[in-house]
Parts: structure tokens; C-alpha cells; sequence
């Protein structure tokens, strides 16, 4: 089975900046980044696959946030710059066979979740 684990959460100030970090056990997988917040459904942010082809799903996060892996490290990063309020969430990796997917249904296996807060 594929583990995987999320680092990198904090309290940030408006405007700052944070990257996460997921390490996979087994790398050849889709990863997305999910975020929930409290009261709200678990969205989507970005997913690269194991060719290294990203989207970004989030509206809200296009231009501010990067998806990136490290096939040495077994590492997917998302780099996170001008974070705002409305960044503060729940933030979890998840693992797929092959091919990048937005929809949490989707996914077999997850991270444990980092929370990120970006506040004054």
C-alpha cells in the first residue's frame, strides 16, 4: 500500500509564505493536494502526476501556489506565496494510479493532513 505523510503547516501572516511537503512511499502515483476548511467541503488545489505534468484546480490559488516532486526524495511539494485568510485550511496529499484527478472520491490513499492558518 502506498503511505504517505504531510509536513511543512503553520501560522503564517497575510502575505507570507509556507511549503508543504508529502513524502510517498511509493512513488509512481497522481498527487494531489486537497485543503478543507472548517465547515466545508475538501476541495481540490493541485495534482501533478508521475511524468511531472501539473494543474492547478483551484481558482483561488492559480498564480500564488506551485506543485512540484523530487523523485530523489520521494517528495511532492506545494510551494505556497501571498497566502490570504482564505488559504486557512486542512491541507492533505493523496495518491491515485497514473493519472491526476481533482475529486477526493477518486483517491485510494491519504496523507494525515497539515494545518495551515494565515492570519494577522
Amino acid at each position: 500500500d502506498v503511505q504517505l505523510q504531510a509536513y511543512g503547516g503553520g501560522l503564517v501572516q497575510p502575505g507570507g509564505s509556507l511549503r508543504l511537503s508529502c513524502v510517498v512511499s511509493r512513488f509512481s502515483y497522481a498527487i494531489t493536494w486537497f485543503r478543507q476548511a472548517p465547515g466545508k467541503e475538501r476541495e481540490g488545489v493541485s495534482c501533478i502526476d508521475s511524468g511531472h505534468n501539473s494543474w492547478t484546480y483551484a481558482d483561488s490559488v492559480k498564480g500564488r501556489f506551485t506543485i512540484s516532486r523530487d523523485d530523489v526524495t520521494s517528495t511532492v511539494y506545494l510551494e505556497m506565496t501571498s497566502l490570504k485568510p482564505e488559504d486557512t485550511a486542512i491541507y492533505y496529499c493523496a495518491a491515485r494510479a497514473y493519472r491526476c484527478s481533482a475529486s477526493r472520491t477518486a483517491f485510494n490513499y491519504w496523507g494525515q493532513g497539515t494545518q495551515v492558518t494565515v492570519s494577522s
